[in-house]
């Protein structure tokens, strides 16, 4: 399949989903007239503060989570690419419905630990859920391809290609949500979600 790796008419979804996310980081980390403490995903503050859900994606740690999760952005918009995007509103979809599904599978993790009397108290951030969310959705579209997502035509096709690449990706990936300081929890729900979503 030929590639033109030139700008396309899809990438406004990729460079607002930057946009944002350095947008935040100004403000949050250079600037400083934003709080991030009010924006984490913190689990005993989302019934009240629901806004949390979506607003814990967009804040990073430092300079260096926010560049690895741009990295990420410009990876899974390369697999996009590869895998024949027709769709100019799939990654926006893509990443508001994946913060809820994340969110849900995140909370029957926690309900599971509170059966045990185990209740964990944590803050994440980031946006890596969502590539890892992206990643697992590509891995099984490289294999199988995929017409529609939420009804809508998105017109993926299977390609080995992305299939070896991706794979290599998510087991590094793994590996890497073992360090300290890394939510493993948030990557590993990312990619469930993913997988969920293709297969809807």
């Amino acid at each position: 399949m030929a590639f033109n790796n030139s700008i396309s008419k899809y990438d406004w979804q990729y460079l607002i989903t930057g946009f944002f996310l350095i947008s935040v980081f100004i403000f949050t980390d250079l600037i400083g007239i934003i709080d991030k403490e009010y924006f984490y995903f913190v689990p005993r503050l989302i019934s009240d503060q629901p806004h949390r859900i979506f607003t814990s994606n967009l804040i990073h740690s430092d300079l260096n989570h926010l560049l690895s999760n741009l990295g990420g952005i410009i990876i899974t918009r390369y697999f996009l690419m590869k895998l024949g995007i027709e769709s100019r509103f799939f990654y926006l979809k893509f990443i508001f419905v994946c913060s809820y599904l994340n969110f849900f599978i995140i909370w029957v993790y926690e309900k599971i630990l509170s059966f045990f009397n185990i209740f964990p108290n944590y803050a994440a951030l980031g946006f890596s859920g969502i590539i890892y969310a992206l990643f697992g959705f590509l891995l099984l579209t490289s294999f199988y391809g995929k017409k529609y997502f939420l009804g809508k035509e998105i017109g993926f096709k299977s390609n080995y290609e992305v299939q070896k690449m991706s794979k290599t990706i998510c087991l590094i990936g793994l590996i890497f949500s073992f360090l300290p300081g890394v939510s493993l929890l948030g990557h590993l729900s990312g990619f469930i979600s993913g997988c969920f979503l293709f297969l809807i």
